[in-house]
């Protein structure tokens, strides 16, 4: 009888093993602690606001169909709330993150938590600070894979790279804004456009600062290309290579071939790249779509550049 209630404990207790491994597969938990750093760009050191200490923040990697909680520590000395850029938030409006929309900002010393669920979405989001001008030191990805057991519409790429468009301001961007909205002037342009946080060797003091993607020939990538500027529309294009945009903001479209490619502000675009040129270095690049005349609405007319470097090919 021992041995046989022995047997049934150890058998319950590995089903409710089983079970909570299940739960928590379903379930992607982050913490956010949102806290001033000291980040050297251009020639200066700045004092920003960044996630867990890094610039942009930490890349969210996410099945369909799992629930997403994060816990956001508010350890700057400003208001913020963070906002799910896209995300369908299906009955679960209040973890949206628009200040004064779903709810009040998290304040100094404060936190919050979003729970939400990633329902018939699959492709590339992202996440950003909600307040003022905050967005333009507090942002990152939102990888959304498909779920166990079904695969992409298209063969699946070698990796997937996230590459994050961003805007560098040589000073404090919530004085930015301030002084924009106290004398009723645009606020002043970016000093530098950034791929993933690094501006490129065409700004000063920027060479070693320079995002480089390694490459093996003949593999696919997936590159999943965020436009997080506060301001522009952005050109993007790798040199002598073409990409197939397989989807945009987390939605698949008809694939067509480009070799150019236009982000609009707070978009995503899910392109393949295959690595098929000559083993060597190549410039990618990322500046500003502007239609209007610029004397009228100005521009940062600047261009980011990164590198793609074949592998076994030097530096």
């Amino acid at each position: 009888m021992r041995t046989s209630s022995l047997l049934s404990l150890s058998w319950a207790l590995a089903l409710l093993a089983s079970s909570s491994s299940l739960v928590s597969a379903d379930v992607v938990e982050h913490t956010f602690e949102v806290a001033n750093v000291t980040v050297t760009r251009l020639c200066r050191d700045n004092v920003i606001a960044a996630v867990n200490g890094i610039f942009p923040g930490p890349t969210i990697y996410v099945r369909e169909g799992e629930t997403i909680i994060v816990h956001v520590i508010n350890n700057s000395p400003y208001n913020l709330t963070i906002h799910w850029h896209g995300v369908f938030q299906l009955s679960s409006q209040w973890a949206d993150g628009p200040e004064y929309v779903t709810q009040c900002p998290v304040l100094p010393g404060k936190k919050y938590t979003h729970k939400f669920n990633i329902t018939a979405q699959e492709g590339t989001l992202w996440w950003h600070a909600h307040t003022a001008f905050f967005h333009g030191w507090v942002y990152g990805a939102l990888v959304i894979r498909p779920r166990l057991g079904h695969s992409y519409p298209f063969p699946k790429p070698y990796k997937e790279v996230p590459i994050v468009l961003g805007e560098w301001w040589n000073a404090n961007i919530i004085e930015v804004l301030e002084e924009a909205t106290k004398f009723g002037n645009p606020p002043r342009l970016s000093d530098a456009h950034t791929i993933n946080g690094l501006p490129g060797p065409l700004y000063n003091c920027s060479q070693n600062q320079t995002f480089r993607l390694r490459v093996r020939h003949g593999k696919p990538y997936m590159l999943r290309i965020i436009n997080a500027a506060l301001n522009e529309h952005l050109f993007f294009k790798i040199a002598r290579h073409t990409f197939t945009v397989a989807a945009v903001d987390a939605s698949y479209t008809n694939p067509y071939d480009t070799d150019v490619i236009v982000v609009a502000l707070g978009q995503t675009v899910d392109a393949l790249l295959t690595a098929n040129q000559a083993m060597d270095s190549y410039f990618m690049a990322a500046t500003p779509y502007q239609t209007v005349n610029t004397s009228v609405v100005p521009v940062a007319d600047t261009t980011t550049t990164g590198v793609v470097v074949y592998q076994d090919f030097p530096d």
